[in-house]
């Protein structure tokens, strides 16, 4: 069995990240995978006051244990202002470098309102995540028009799109499996 953290990317409320993180939650579950959500919305941003990078912080490490006992992580990022949410940003700051991404498979799910689903914002953050020895997935997805393209029941509403995030959800799912058996080789 893999073990997948789901990230969604802002600490909006309401934030349709979180709506989509949940649907994805349920698919994956349904292919086998123990899911856990990283919620932005509930960054214990009271522990990161002042900057206390480096230093011992529990409820920083409290936060981050599903990431660090994840084999995969599912990113769902919606765009604001043209890049990713600066929430993301401070939750990867004090995560652990490099050994926080070392060798884990991302995938990535852009958001937006606009037309381009946060090809922008997706793009930027495998950047970091490449920076930070990830293995980045190849199949990202996104959802422009999230308002009116997704349901929480039923997906991306656009039946071209749908292919898209199920083939990314099995390969990806697949993906994570293979990474895993190869490192238990190599360890």
């Amino acid at each position: 069995m893999i073990e997948l953290a789901i990230i969604s990317g802002t600490d909006r409320p309401g934030a349709q990240a979180l709506k989509i993180s949940g649907y994805l939650m349920q698919r994956y579950r349904k292919m086998g995978a123990k899911v856990s959500l990283i919620n932005l919305q509930d960054f214990p941003l009271e522990a990161v006051k002042g900057g206390v990078y480096g230093q011992e912080n529990s409820a920083i490490e409290t936060y981050n244990k599903p990431l660090h006992q994840a084999d995969g992580l599912v990113m769902v990022i919606p765009e604001y202002n043209g890049s990713f949410p600066g929430i993301l940003k401070l939750f990867i700051d004090y995560l652990p470098f490099p050994e926080s991404f070392l060798r884990k498979p991302i995938s990535y799910i852009g958001e937006s309102a606009g037309a381009f689903g946060a090809m922008r914002a997706v793009e930027q953050m495998e950047q970091v995540a490449e920076y930070r020895y990830a293995h980045n997935f190849p199949e990202r997805v996104f959802i422009p028009r999230v308002n009116k393209n997704f349901s929480e029941e039923k997906g991306i509403l656009d039946e071209f799109q749908n292919s898209l995030l199920d083939s990314q959800i099995k390969n990806f799912y697949h993906f994570v499996e293979n990474l895993k058996q190869q490192y238990q080789f190599t360890s």
